[in-house]
This record gives structure tokens, C-alpha cells and sequence, in this order.
């Protein structure tokens, strides 16, 4: 893979101050500063990325939507800080695509840089789908999450009910992962790794690791992988 644009020690400067100094009028005074330390090399790297992400995962979608805006939705919030302090990149499945679609996620907050890979959240049809597709072959299941070349690299995550849903069995071999609300893998990295020159390049061949757990939740939801 040819050498493509990192993130630099700016973007997590920007992004400490911000948690100290979280308003509209900092903000707008430190805009500029948002904008050349932050989006602009947010943007580059998904403009970049999509060469490599179209052989590890020809349906995800690298575009400008990839990248979540900085503005938190505070409507239904009692936490009225109106800025996000980390930066978010999803990488969406073509077929389905709100967030809670098939995707690769990066990460990037002071001291927490992580790339994530699976369903966040499905709701309705989707979850049970899922749900369905683990029930119905664990042997499968277990493989595409416990297999060597995924596990050494990433771990299932996220939050789970306190009881099997009705309709499945509560002694089934994988009653702990129809638990799940989501369906995730996390790994991580630290702020150094986002900065070094050679972190897509990694990315990508953490994210083509994590092709046994996409594989499934695609095909369970009848999509292409």
C-alpha cells in the first residue's frame, strides 16, 4: 500500500482543548484551527482510504459522509456541551446505510484511538436476524468470533441484556452472545500509532482481520460481503 496521509499530534491537541473549553464561542474562536488540525486531515485520510478499503471490503463506503460532524444532538440530552470531542469515522455497508448498517469505525479521542468493525445497535428485523443466524449455527458463530486470526487481533464489545430475549433458549452454547445489543469487535491503538505514517496501513490489515465476524452479520442481514 502506497504511504497515506496521517494524523498528526495537532488533532489531539485540538481535541484536549476543546474538552476543557467545550462552547459555542471558544469553538468559533478556534475555528480555523478546527478545520486545518482536525476535519481537513479527517477528510484526506477517507479520500485515501477508499482505494484500500474497496479490496478488503468492496461494499463499505468511503465518501465524505464517513465522517461524523462535531456538533453533539443535545435535544434529548441533559449534557448541553454542543461539541463532540472525539473524531469519528464510519466506513458503511452500500445496502444499509444508517448507522447502525455493517461497518468499519475509527476512532480517535485523546488517550482512546480505537478501530471498531461490526452492527451497532440494530433495531427491529436487523436484531433478530442477527440473533436468528447465531441461533441457528453457532458452530459458525463461534468460529468467525473465536477463530485465531480474529481473536488475536479483536474482541467482541459493547452491552448486552441481563437475560436470553424470549424466543431463544437460555441454555443455548452462545446465549451469552444473544445477549448482545450490538454486535462489535474493538482494537486498539494509541495516539503515536494514529500519527505514524504507517497507521493505514495497519488499519487496514486489522480491518482485514476482522473479515470472519463481517462475513457473518452481512450474510445473516442478506447482504454482500
Amino acid at each position: 500500500m502506497s504511504e497515506q496521509p496521517a494524523f498528526t499530534p495537532a488533532l489531539f491537541r485540538f481535541l484536549r482543548d476543546l474538552r476543557k473549553n467545550n462552547d459555542r464561542d471558544w469553538f468559533l474562536a478556534h475555528k480555523e484551527s478546527y478545520e486545518r488540525d482536525v476535519k481537513e486531515p479527517a477528510l484526506a485520510f477517507i479520500a485515501a482510504f477508499a482505494g484500500p478499503l474497496r479490496k478488503i471490503a468492496p461494499h463499505l463506503v468511503a465518501d465524505p459522509r464517513s465522517l461524523f460532524r462535531i456538533h453533539r444532538d443535545v435535544r434529548f440530552s441533559n449534557d448541553k456541551r454542543p461539541y463532540k470531542t472525539e473524531v469519528g469515522i464510519q466506513f458503511r455497508h452500500s445496502g444499509a446505510e444508517d448507522v447502525h448498517a455493517p461497518c468499519f469505525y475509527l476512532h480517535l479521542a485523546p488517550g482512546d484511538v480505537f478501530a471498531g468493525a461490526g452492527v451497532w445497535k440494530p433495531g427491529g428485523a436487523a436484531l433478530a436476524e442477527l440473533r436468528d443466524a447465531i441461533a441457528s449455527s453457532p458452530g459458525v458463530w463461534r468460529r468467525a468470533t473465536a477463530g485465531r486470526g480474529f481473536a488475536e487481533r479483536w474482541a467482541l464489545s459493547g452491552e448486552s441484556l441481563q437475560r436470553v430475549p424470549r424466543g431463544y433458549d437460555a441454555d443455548h452454547p452462545c446465549a451469552d452472545d444473544l445477549k448482545r445489543k450490538s454486535f462489535l469487535a474493538n482494537t486498539g491503538f494509541s495516539e503515536r500509532d494514529a500519527c505514524s505514517p504507517d497507521f493505514p496501513e495497519r488499519l487496514a490489515d486489522a480491518w482485514s482481520a476482522s473479515a470472519p465476524l463481517m462475513r457473518f452479520l452481512t450474510r445473516a442481514l442478506d447482504l454482500p460481503w
